[in-house]
């Protein structure tokens, strides 16, 4: 099973960028993003289940970001939107081979992506 992530970068306050990851190798359930930042635990950002279609969105990102998907190529995308200082973490994505109505929580994923460093500058 392989991850990879890619599109992070460096922003300046207000911007926007687009992450995307491509997973292969397995059938997954479920796909989401995660983030850490320096010096803190690894947050929940925003998840979406294959099998409803349904998606979930962090309180602290909701009406900035949006996960979608295309679970025939198991690619998931974060379109970031007004981002802000705060959002500075290295994001990974992560992929699920099991059913779950409990994507917000890291436990739920088998397989994780290496990680992309997002930069958001004031």
């Amino acid at each position: 099973v392989q991850l990879q992530a890619y599109g992070g970068g460096l922003v300046q306050a207000g911007g926007s960028l687009t992450l995307s990851c491509e997973a292969s190798g397995a059938t997954f359930y479920g796909m989401g993003w995660f983030r850490q930042a320096p010096g803190k635990d690894r947050e929940f950002v925003a998840a979406i289940n294959w099998n409803s279609g349904s998606t979930l969105h962090a309180y602290s990102v909701k009406g900035r970001f949006a996960i979608s998907g295309d679970n025939v190529n198991n690619m998931v995308y974060l379109q970031m939107n007004n981002l802000k200082p705060e959002d500075t973490a290295v994001y990974y994505c992560a992929a699920a081979t099991n059913v779950s109505g409990r994507y917000y929580m890291p436990s739920q994923y088998n397989y994780w992506g290496q990680g992309t460093q997002v930069t958001v500058s004031s």
